[in-house]
């Protein structure tokens, strides 16, 4: 899971790396909790501009009676994006990037939990693959995110089972694609065998690998 993450790069790094600009006011970010504020890049839901915004952590569905259900959806498990009511619809319209440079993650030991900061060997930020959702029954709207997760690469593993799912260059801008599933299956193959569709795009790189 990822319940606590850092922000420290510079906005002006940022704002370069992705090509956007934004008034926000910045500061560096050294444990970042659910509940508060995250930055995100998103398609503006009126212009599909990319932008650069802030998001309540903890999904609230827009279905929510109760804003208390983010506390619970602050992670979605990759695995069933597609089939959980929270998530579902997030999924294939409302994605975002959440901007990070590193994350916090506790193993157990014993009795104890030791903390490990994991972050890239030289310190540049990075993303999550995120949804979002606007909840409209309050006054003004609350907007908020959670940050999917998937099973650990070889280097977590040994801390913890599950991690964030990271996407770099190429693989972060197909996630913000707002027709991506539509283009997935026009272009996905079909099985000789079973006549379905078997192409899979990989949500750590955005690359296609078919199976069977």
């Amino acid at each position: 899971m990822c319940g606590r993450f850092t922000l420290r790069t510079r906005l002006d790094e940022l704002l370069q790396l992705y090509s956007i600009e934004t008034q926000l006011e910045w500061e560096p970010r050294f444990n970042i909790a659910p509940s508060q504020s995250i930055a995100v890049v998103r398609n503006n839901p009126n212009s599909d501009e990319r932008e650069l915004t802030m998001l309540r952590w903890g999904l609230i569905p827009s279905w929510a009676k109760d804003i208390r259900i983010g506390h619970r959806l602050i992670n979605a498990r990759a695995e069933t994006l597609a089939s959980k009511p929270s998530f579902r619809m997030a999924f294939k319209s409302r994605r975002c990037l959440v901007l990070a440079d590193g994350f916090y993650e506790w193993k157990q030991a014993g009795k104890n939990k030791q903390p490990y900061f994991i972050h890239m060997a030289d310190n540049r930020p990075f993303v999550f693959a995120g949804l979002w959702e606007r909840w409209a029954k309050s006054q003004p709207a609350i907007e908020s995110c959670t940050i999917i997760t998937t099973t650990s690469n070889a280097i977590v593993a040994s801390i913890h089972d599950r991690m964030p799912v990271i996407l770099s260059g190429e693989a972060a801008m197909q996630w913000l694609d707002r027709m991506i599933e539509e283009r997935r299956g026009r272009e996905s193959n079909t099985c000789p065998k079973c006549e379905q569709r078997k192409t899979v795009i990989c949500l750590h790189c955005g690359g296609k690998r078919e199976i069977c």
